[in-house]
């Protein structure tokens, strides 16, 4: 006889780690996922290699399978759908903010349950995901949720050791019943259950106890029922009925596979060879159970049951295990009908408070309540993105002629700061000293990648995107994003914080129909959004509106933020040459006044803007196209700001790069004295992947091209003039608010700064006996008395005793400065 029983299948599915495992419910199918970024779909009853489907999240937590779909959990807190005949993704069903736990489908099919490390479990509709049930009870987060089999009652296992469940049966999801005292509180990412399995009569669920026994609890009076007891010395990893309820699976750290008798709970079978299994799934229709463990393989055991246990396994539904019962057959309940919903579900007792009711709930809260804001609106449009920069002139397409010979000038066309166009598939969608972030298109959807530098402080993550966001924006706090409108869904702006200390604190806003967004910025206070319509609107970091004014120059062209101030670029009056002027304004959003308004961008003659941003001291920057880059001084106070120039990458030492002459530079950051770029390879006008090194420079004051003769004064000026300008801007940063002791020993070494180059010109004036500039230099120590002091002694090394007398009556106050 033993000649005759099946060996078990093992396949290796996936790497090591937690891996699940389900049928479809024709028996068709076996679906598994695990730690790698692929599903995999094997045929039953095939020796085929199984179908992979590759574009999923890495690190699944949960997956459940219907005959037309399979669903997946993962750690990044996506939920994912997949159809069952195209073998592809077919949408981002819900997002949660944390860690995914378990994924349950209705048994129709119609419905998801998504657990998570948040407290809420989400129940979302596969066929409108803007349908989703909040079931918020819970104090604690919840490991498992599994649906009764009429799919009117949902149990959810919380890690607080309480099993809690709730009726689905109106459009007011309710709880009826908490189960204490039942299975022990455990962490999120224990391997031991805390599942309520339940019966396939739907009279009872089985739970397992602290004391590694399995007890069944009946549904209609909440009271424990039989149990399955002494089966296993360690605790149960997994549990699962038989189609017909007769035989109960369960699986533990003891290495036992163990299959039990419904009826008598007793063991018919007990194996000791199946370590690690993490999740078990019977065959619908025949007598083999597979399971995956924790080393990433899938085992079928065909002949699970002994011969004489096959027949009872082909029979009907068999009653549950409960006391005092004689039924041979199950009560069935007919699940309702379902209504479409048109706003959540969830109930906030706040409501009639406020006066709220279901007309004014937007049911674009719900959206944007569904954890991550990674739901995909319904779009049937092909058109993946209504726009893409391209700004290489700097200006829109080619001059239009009018029919009456006018010609309609030139405009700065809109770009996002720190980001570049398509190539290959990719794009980088921000690159600052924070971090990066790209997008890769894959065709139906984008995959972004948010990686940082400080990896100690920040956690990278990955999702997938069916919004095809085109513009991030990346800071210590969270990272941005907005979608373009297409002919089918509109604009989208989506806000997600790197650490939270809630439940869930990013947030998600749809734009009016028919605007687009242009530019967004993001500084520590404010988020900022540009529209087509030249709105500028301004939101809390917690996403709610505090302004909005339409800006009075159009198009608008970009922005950039830092703290409360906020900068917009738009297209100004029309130039002799028949382009319009880069003009921009600089607005104080706390205190709502404007520093600087329609001021002119200080670019060359037929140069383009290619970069703006704020330095990390807070003064506006931009980069043009000759490789200039420029700071803005005294921008706080009106009327007196002026672009300076800090640095010509053209004049950059040639020993420091490939060559000169053909590599261009990619604006970063600046900080301090230094700009932080990226060196493009030789031709190239954009970083491309792999992600390029950021190289650093000292600013340095374009006073003398760099093949000019040079006296040995030239440096020295260079560093008076930039002291000086860093000086300035520090001095203006202070007068703005309180100094920190920070800024005042930087403020301190400034000007030491200034009087060392100062006394250094002097040095080269005295040696060459040019004692007019000399005495002129004077009048410009920060520290005059020390300054004077210092000098004199410089006269007198060099024997200029005149330049010496005339220093020591400027000292004492017998003469003016020049």
């Amino acid at each position: 006889m033993s000649s005759s029983i099946r060996r078990p299948d093992r396949r290796y599915a996936h790497p090591p780690g937690a891996t699940f495992t389900a049928y479809s419910p024709d028996g068709r199918y076996i679906i598994t996922a695990g730690t790698n970024n692929a599903v995999r779909k094997y045929t039953v009853a095939s020796e085929d290699e199984p179908e992979t489907i590759d574009d999923c999240q890495e690190s699944n937590t949960g997956l459940a399978v219907a005959n037309d779909k399979f669903i997946t959990g993962s750690e990044d807190g996506t939920v994912s759908l997949f159809r069952m005949g195209s073998n592809e993704l077919d949408q981002i069903l819900v997002r949660c903010s944390l860690p995914v736990r378990d994924v349950a489908l209705s048994p129709d099919g119609n419905w998801a349950a998504v657990a998570s490390d948040e407290t809420a479990v989400k129940v979302v509709n596969t066929n409108d995901n803007v349908q989703i049930m909040y079931l918020r009870e819970q104090s604690r987060s919840v490991k498992h949720v599994t649906f009764h089999p009429t799919g009117t009652y949902l149990a959810a296992s919380g890690t607080d050791g309480i099993i809690y469940v709730y009726s689905l049966s109106s459009q007011q999801p309710s709880l009826i019943k908490k189960v204490e005292g039942v299975t022990q509180a455990l962490e999120p990412d224990d391997d031991a259950t805390s599942k309520a399995a339940w019966h396939p009569d739907g009279r009872a669920f089985a739970a397992v106890t602290p004391t590694k026994d399995i007890i069944v609890i009946s549904r209609s009076t909440w009271e424990r029922q039989r149990t399955f007891s002494t089966g296993h010395t360690g605790h149960i990893n997994d549990i699962a009925w038989s189609p017909n309820g007769a035989f109960l699976a369960s699986a533990g750290a003891d290495g036992k596979l163990v299959i039990w008798e419904s009826k008598t709970q007793t063991i018919i079978k007990n194996r000791y060879d199946q370590p690690k299994v993490k999740s078990i799934s019977w065959h619908p229709k025949e007598n083999t159970l597979s399971l995956t463990n924790n080393d990433g393989e899938l085992v079928t055991l065909p002949d699970v049951l002994p011969p004489d246990q096959e027949g009872l396994l082909r029979r009907p539904v068999q009653p549950a295990p409960l006391l005092n019962d004689t039924s041979d057959v199950g009560t069935t309940d007919k699940p309702p009908a379902r209504r479409r919903r048109d706003r959540s579900l969830s109930h906030d007792p706040l409501d009639e408070l406020m006066g709220l009711d279901d007309d004014d709930v937007d049911d674009d809260f719900i959206i944007d309540d569904d954890g991550m804001g990674y739901a995909e609106p319904k779009s049937n449009s092909g058109n993946k993105r209504s726009f893409e920069y391209s700004h290489d002139d700097g200006y829109n397409p080619s001059i239009k002629r009018r029919a009456y010979d006018v010609l309609e000038p030139k405009t700065h066309a809109p770009f996002q700061p720190g980001s570049t166009p398509w190539r290959g598939g990719r794009k980088y969608l921000a690159l600052n000293l924070i971090g990066f972030v790209w997008t890769v298109n894959q065709e139906t959807h984008n995959t972004v990648t948010v990686e940082f530098y400080d990896r100690d402080l920040y956690r990278d993550f990955h999702f997938t995107d069916p919004f095809l966001y085109d513009k991030a924006c990346l800071n210590e706090n969270g990272t941005l994003f907005s979608s373009p409108k297409t002919d089918s869904k509109p604009a989208y702006l989506f806000y997600r914080p790197h650490s939270t200390w809630s439940t869930r604190a990013d947030w998600r806003i749809q734009m009016p129909e028919g605007e687009d967004i242009t530019a967004i910025a993001l500084s520590n206070s404010y988020i900022i959004a540009l529209t087509s319509k030249s709105y500028l609107r301004v939101y809390t970091l917690f996403g709610t509106p505090l302004r909005i004014h339409r800006h009075p120059h159009s198009p608008v062209v970009t922005c950039a933020s830092w703290r409360d101030y906020v900068m917009i670029l738009s297209n100004g009056p029309v130039a002799a040459a028949g382009h319009t002027t880069l003009t921009y304004s600089i607005m104080n959003i706390k205190h709502d006044e404007t520093l600087q308004s329609d001021a002119t961008i200080a670019l060359p003659p037929n140069g383009v803007l290619k970069s703006i941003f704020f330095s990390e001291e807070g003064d506006p920057v931009i980069y043009d196209s000759e490789g200039v880059l420029l700071v803005l001084q005294h921008w706080r106070s009106p009327g007196q700001a002026n672009w300076v120039p800090v640095l010509d990458t053209t004049q950059i030492d040639s020993n420091t790069t490939i060559s000169t002459k053909t590599v261009e530079y990619w604006p970063v950051a600046a900080t301090h004295d230094k700009f932080h770029c990226i060196v493009l390879r030789p031709g190239e006008k954009y970083p491309y992947f792999p992600r390029p090194l950021l190289s650093e420079f000292d600013f340095k004051i374009p006073l003398l091209s760099s093949t000019s003769i040079q006296n040995q004064s030239v440096p020295h000026e260079e560093t008076l003039v930039r002291e000086s300008l860093l000086l300035s801007l520090l001095e203006d940063l202070v007068g703005a608010r309180p100094a920190t002791s920070e800024e005042g020993f930087a403020r301190s070494t400034r000007e030491h700064a200034i009087d060392r180059a100062i006394l250094q010109m002097l040095a080269v004036e005295c040696r060459d006996d040019r004692g007019e500039k000399a005495l002129e230099l004077c009048g410009l120590f920060r520290d005059r008395r020390k300054g004077l002091e210092l000098a004199g002694r410089i006269a007198v090394k060099y024997g200029r005793g005149v330049l010496a007398g005339k220093i020591a009556a400027l000292r004492e106050g017998e003469m003016e400065f020049l």
